[in-house]
């Protein structure tokens, strides 16, 4: 039984080969091929938190691989408004189903769901901490849109505190020796294990405040929301909403060949002049997360 918790857990051959079978699965995800790989499996999906394209991707996979789905987002309709711990819920939906992919807001929620889980659980985000399915999409998108996954120089922009994606993104592309700089806002730097990874790595490259420090080096201009839901005090998120805007001016100042990605959802931090512009890849990063996806279930739950 194989877990998917962080990115910790996967070695630069096992991304490889997520990625390798992701690709033979992109006409599989765009409904050009069809695939039973997974029928007659169940995978249930339980979002303790909204989510639009993580969960909306997984079921698109599982569909796509001829299996079926189950699940909830939001705890309204379900026995956690009665009470029901964590643990109680996955025990019960483990025995509905062949895997379970969980979001919720408590960092490490998902590595506590392994200990209660008698089916692979895959963590779709655990508050602050990781979302190794969704860096997992990014490498695949970096590695389409850029022909390599190694010797790029890679900005992340904005909310590095909070910004569970960037936290798993970081370890991941320091794997394949990309130098990583760092730009937020005062108080919302990489947390202190992160960054003390990409030194041991020697991968760190800029910390700093502003994306004009690092612009006109960046291969991959990786901007990320301020993550509003996160903040204790709604004043200090106030003074920082808003700081950084990637828009044309910014991206004129850039090198030839730079792209742009973003998680999503954006609010402001990306204008929309940007997306018809031939460095925004953040749509297509999202596509990108069916095919990868289909990967991971297939061999969490397919044993392929």
């Amino acid at each position: 039984m194989r877990h998917v918790i962080s990115v910790h857990d996967f070695s630069v051959e096992e991304i490889v080969d997520v990625l390798d079978r992701a690709e033979g699965m992109v006409d599989i995800a765009r409904g050009k091929a069809t695939s039973d790989l997974l029928r007659g499996r169940v995978l249930a999906c339980i979002f303790f938190e909204p989510s639009t394209r993580t969960r909306l991707s997984f079921e698109t996979a599982m569909n796509r691989l001829g299996g079926g789905v189950i699940g909830f987002a939001g705890t309204d309709a379900t026995s956690v408004v009665k009470g029901e711990t964590l643990a109680d819920t996955i025990r019960m939906v483990s025995g509905y189903a062949d895997a379970v992919v969980l979001r919720h807001p408590r960092e490490g929620a998902a590595k506590l769901a392994t200990e209660f889980s008698d089916v692979p659980i895959v963590n779709a985000g655990d508050g602050a901490g990781q979302h190794p399915t969704q860096t997992m999409l990014d490498l695949f998108t970096i590695r389409a849109e850029m022909g390599r996954l190694e010797g790029l120089n890679i900005s992340l922009v904005g909310d590095l505190r909070y910004g569970r994606t960037v936290h798993s993104l970081a370890i991941a592309l320091s794997k394949f020796g990309n130098t990583i700089n760092l730009v937020s806002p005062e108080g919302l730097e990489m947390p202190g294990e992160v960054t003390g990874y990409l030194k041991g790595k020697g991968m760190l490259g800029k910390a700093c405040h502003s994306p004009e420090e690092v612009i006109a080096n960046t291969d991959i201009l990786y901007a990320t929301r301020i993550q509003k839901e996160r903040f204790p005090d709604l004043v200090e998120y106030e003074r920082v909403a808003g700081m950084y805007r990637v828009d044309p001016d910014l991206l004129s100042r850039g090198p030839e060949g730079m792209i742009v990605m973003h998680p999503l959802p954006r609010v402001n931090e990306i204008t929309p002049e940007v997306d018809s512009m031939p460095q925004a890849k953040y749509f297509e990063q999202a596509f990108n997360g069916v095919p990868v996806r289909m990967a991971l279930l297939s061999m969490v739950i397919g044993g392929e």
